[in-house]
């Protein structure tokens, strides 16, 4: 315990295998800056010092859900820096470990923190499920290419407009192929069995965990959001209630245009493209496959306009804006949903 009887604020500079701890007064005044190896009861006998309910603050980084997790068991008030709102620290000309963690500090001693949401253990746990299928589902359409590009230097055609369905795949595996080209398509074709078995019980494992959920159950009543895209919206999104209204949530998907503002030149460029790339890539995978009538009608008056490709951002932004109020009311509106 520290002889320091005030408030304590603690920044750290968190890394992969040891981390950096710096305790200030309320006024600034460094206490103590010491090196540790990451490990639950180091982290938790250092924040011991820092006295009860110690403002702490850590960069939204890699690996950070087991410090959180042991910082909020000590008693302490943790807050989660965003990354972007303090990527300054590394143009200056003296960078080390220590500075990054007395800034952080800095920071949330004097209220100027750019804070990113921590979300709860559930939800970190949904998110692993949902983005491991998503990487799954990425490395199974990797092996997918693989065998096309082995028929194409066979010279082999098997004309199906998918050919990983039952019959096509039948039609493949009858196909003569000699020495390592077959060798490799029949590993390919086991290694994709493989992915969706894996695939399929995640799959039922999401399913069940979100059977309940009045908001996954209520988006899906969006065309083009089926069981899948609604449970990335779920697990990225979070709580829904943390925003204040769906402008703020399609800002923090990066689905809204950059501003720049200077004196009397105003410029608004392309979009962000910051926050979660799994919740744009679900609504513009949406907007694809089918739409509301409304969307649909915007997305080819914009089209007409600006082109395809801005057309589709556009169309993504309305349709997470009837998600965000599905989320939050549980229910869609019966003219959203035609």
């Amino acid at each position: 315990m520290s002889e320091y009887a005030g408030k304590q604020f603690v920044g750290i500079d968190l890394h992969r295998r040891r981390s950096v701890i710096v305790r200030q007064t309320d006024t600034g005044e460094q206490l103590s800056a010491v090196r540790i190896v990451n490990d639950p009861v180091a982290l938790g006998l250092e924040i011991e010092r820092a006295g009860p309910n110690p403002e702490v603050v850590l960069e939204a980084t890699y690996g950070w859900y087991w410090a959180v997790d042991v910082l909020k068991a000590s008693g302490a008030s943790v807050h989660l820096a965003h990354p972007l709102g303090v990527k300054g620290f590394r143009y200056r000309r003296v960078k080390n470990d220590v500075r990054d963690a007395a800034d952080l500090a800095d920071l949330l001693r004097m209220n100027r923190l750019p804070e990113a949401w921590i979300a709860p253990p559930a939800t970190r746990e949904l998110r692993e499920l949902v983005r491991y299928r998503a990487k799954l589902v990425a490395l199974r359409s990797g092996l997918k290419s693989q065998v096309h590009a082995v028929l194409a230097k066979a010279g082999v055609l098997i004309v199906a407009s998918d050919l990983f369905g039952a019959t096509a795949r039948k039609h493949l595996e009858r196909t003569p192929l000699s020495g390592v080209y077959a060798q490799r398509v029949s590993s390919l074709l086991h290694l994709i069995d493989v992915l969706d078995a894996e695939e399929t019980a995640l799959a039922a494992r999401i399913g069940a965990d979100l059977l309940h959920h009045d908001g996954y159950c209520a988006i899906q009543a969006l065309p083009g959001v089926g069981p899948t895209l609604a449970a990335i919206f779920v697990a990225e999104i979070g709580d829904v209630h943390r925003f204040a209204d769906a402008n703020r949530l399609c800002s923090w998907a990066g689905l809204t245009p950059r501003h720049y503002e200077s004196d009397t030149v105003v410029h608004r460029g392309h979009i962000t493209k910051q926050g979660s790339k799994l919740v744009r890539w679900a609504a513009v995978e949406a907007v694809q496959r089918r739409s509301t009538v409304k969307i649909t009608a915007d997305k080819d008056r914009i089209a007409a306009r600006r082109g395809k490709n801005i057309a589709k951002v556009a169309a993504a932004r309305k349709l997470l804006t009837l998600v965000y109020y599905g989320l939050r009311d549980g229910h869609i509106r019966v003219t959203c949903a035609g």
